[in-house]
């Protein structure tokens, strides 16, 4: 049988087997299925490297009192994010997907199962209703809202193969930016971890050259 440790070890290895990323890349895609942790993903990558962090939700897709932007507006506010020089952006919705990704330099799919990524996102709703935090930019989610014909969770099996088939896509077609698929939250925590490395390495060199230039 194996032990836990036995497929901690393993899960962290396999992380190494991805393709590494371009050095350095300023501007990186987030994108998965519903629940996977996208977000958080992006939020600790961009602290890791110090680029500019967009959301999706946020920033682009919703306003107050659960009212989506036209498409025209997301379109137009994703132009402008992607137009910029340095950003990580949590996903993309299908309506502005293709204005994002010839910008990008890189594409990070969590690519996770149905049962992890389903589990995660009914927790997530569970504390998010019982504890009011706001998402998509001020919204607040409800007990209520969790069975509506609009719901996340809902939506999560309308659209948990499609975006499967999206990322598995942009993986295997060389036009489109570099792509790293993670199956599991694992191999994802061991890869942004080796960036955190790096990171701190690149910040002590950097400090080091300075004071030795003065």
């Amino acid at each position: 049988m194996n032990t836990s440790a036995e497929r901690s070890t393993r899960a962290a290895a396999s992380a190494t087997d991805y393709p590494a990323r371009p050095n350095s890349p300023s501007r990186v895609l987030f994108y998965g299925v519903t629940g996977s942790g996208k977000s958080s993903a992006a939020h600790a990558y961009a602290q890791a490297t110090g680029l500019p962090e967009f959301s999706a939700d946020d920033d682009i897709g919703w306003l107050p009192g659960w009212q989506q932007r036209t498409v025209e507006e997301q379109r137009e506010i994703a132009a402008a994010i992607a137009a910029q020089d340095r950003w990580v952006l949590d996903s993309a919705y299908g309506v502005w997907r293709d204005v994002v990704l010839p910008r990008a330099e890189l594409v990070v799919g969590l690519d996770y199962p149905r049962w992890l990524s389903l589990a995660r996102l009914v927790r997530r709703s569970l504390r998010r209703a019982l504890t009011r935090e706001p998402v998509c930019n001020g919204n607040h989610e409800t007990l209520a809202r969790l069975f509506v014909e609009d719901s996340i969770i809902r939506w999560h099996f309308r659209s948990f193969t499609r975006k499967r088939q999206v990322m598995r896509g942009l993986q295997a077609d060389p036009g489109m930016p570099p792509a790293i698929l993670f199956r599991h939250p694992r191999q994802l925590d061991a890869w942004l971890a080796q960036l955190s490395v790096k990171s701190v390495k690149s910040a002590k060199s950097a400090s080091a050259g300075r004071a030795q230039s003065l």
